[in-house]
């Protein structure tokens, strides 16, 4: 069913539109084969890869590394693109659509902006239930890393 506002402007009818918001999430690669996760301060509440909504004028790469810094302390190099996340139940508060990015980090990870904690993670030793479909995305990657072994 199609919605419609009005025009402040000329008080006209115009058609309102629901779409998808976009994110970006990253497996953010240690040099020990650990991944980064975040604990999220903000509900949905869990673990989760370090993420968030893409700003008005960003490239996804730019929104990315803003969302990493801001999340866990790290400047990180992006290697490739993993794929993109479109599930309509994948985010309980609404529609996202996620495009995942592999990357490199290095530093000390810390906790801050969206998490209340960070951690590293290890293959076999992820904490259960993450947020979102994290874990999804966590087995497509080790999936592929097999496959390019």
């Amino acid at each position: 069913m199609k919605t419609y506002l009005t025009c402040p402007r000329c008080g006209g009818k115009v058609a309102s539109y629901r779409n998808p918001f976009p994110t970006v999430d990253a497996i953010i690669e240690r040099e020990d084969g650990g991944i980064v996760l975040i604990r999220r301060k903000n509900p949905p509440y869990g673990w989760a890869l370090p993420g968030g909504f893409v700003d008005y004028g960003e490239s996804l790469e730019a929104a990315v590394k803003r969302e990493a810094l801001e999340e866990t302390g790290l400047r990180i190099t992006l290697r490739y693109q993993l794929g993109a996340y479109s599930d309509p139940a994948r985010d309980p508060r609404w529609h996202t659509i996620s495009v995942v990015f592999v990357a490199r980090g290095e530093g000390v990870p810390k906790a801050s902006d969206d998490a209340a904690e960070v951690g590293v993670f290890y293959q076999g030793g992820f904490p259960d239930h993450l947020a979102f479909d994290h874990e999804t995305i966590l087995r497509d990657y080790f999936r592929r890393c097999g496959e390019r072994s």
